[in-house]
C-alpha cells in the first residue's frame, strides 16, 4: 500500500517524533510506500485565509496553489496514518489547520446539489485504513471526564470521512509525562506492530 504518514509536532528531539519515526520505518520495513508529510517541517501554513473561506465551497477553486500539493497527495494514498500529541484536548494547531484547509468540498466531501447546501456525500473511499497515534498530558480518567475529544473525533468523525469498513485505529498513551522509560519503549513497540499489521 501507499501510506501517507502525517506527523504535528514542533520539536524534532520529541518521544512524539520518536513515534512517528517508528511509525513510518515500520510501515517501510514491511514494503509499503510511505508518504511522511512533516506539518511542522514542511512549514505548513494552518491558517484558513479569508479567501480560502470565501471560495471554500467553490470546487475546483477552492484549490489554492499552496494548499493542491497536500490535496494531491491526500488522494493518492490508500492508507492514513496521524502522528500527533493532544494538547488542550484537542490536535495540535497545525493539525487542525490541516483539516481545516485540505479537507475540502470536493476533496473529503461532495455537496451533491452544488454550492454550500445540498446532500453531503463522501469522497475519500480509496484510503482504506486510517490510524492514530497519539500522546496525552492528562491521565485516563482526568481525560475521560473531559470527554476525550480527540478519541471521539477519530472513532467517529474519521470513520464517517474516510468510510473504512471498520473505525480507525487509536493508538494513546496517556500521562506519558509519568510513564517510565519501559512504558515509554513498550508504546513504541506497541505503535511498530500495529504499523507491521496494517
Amino acid at each position: 500500500m501507499k501510506v501517507h504518514v502525517i506527523h504535528a509536532h514542533p520539536v524534532e528531539t520529541s518521544y512524539n517524533r520518536h513515534l512517528f519515526t517508528t511509525a513510518v520505518e515500520a510501515l517501510k520495513s514491511k514494503g509499503h510506500e510511505v508518504d511522511a508529510l512533516n506539518l511542522y517541517d514542511e512549514g505548513f501554513d494552518a491558517v484558513l485565509t479569508r479567501e480560502e473561506r470565501l471560495n471554500y465551497h467553490e470546487v475546483p477553486g477552492n484549490l489554492t496553489p499552496l494548499v493542491k500539493p497536500y490535496v494531491d497527495r491526500l488522494m493518492s494514498t490508500d492508507a492514513l496514518v496521524f502522528v500527533h500529541p493532544v494538547w488542550n484536548y484537542g490536535y495540535p494547531a497545525i493539525l487542525k489547520g490541516y483539516f481545516d484547509r485540505v479537507f475540502l468540498p470536493g476533496v473529503s466531501f461532495i455537496l451533491e446539489g452544488g454550492g454550500d447546501r445540498g446532500k453531503l456525500k463522501p469522497n475519500l473511499k480509496h484510503i482504506k485504513k486510517v490510524a492514530f497515534v497519539t500522546t496525552y498530558g492528562g491521565d485516563r480518567f482526568r481525560t475521560m471526564v473531559m470527554g476525550d475529544p480527540p478519541r471521539r473525533l477519530a472513532r467517529r468523525w474519521a470513520w464517517v470521512t474516510f468510510g473504512t469498513p471498520t473505525p480507525p485505529k487509536y493508538l494513546a498513551l496517556y500521562d506519558m509525562n509519568n510513564c517510565t522509560p519501559a512504558q515509554l519503549q513498550g508504546f513504541a513497540g506497541k505503535v511498530r506492530a500495529t504499523m507491521e499489521e496494517l
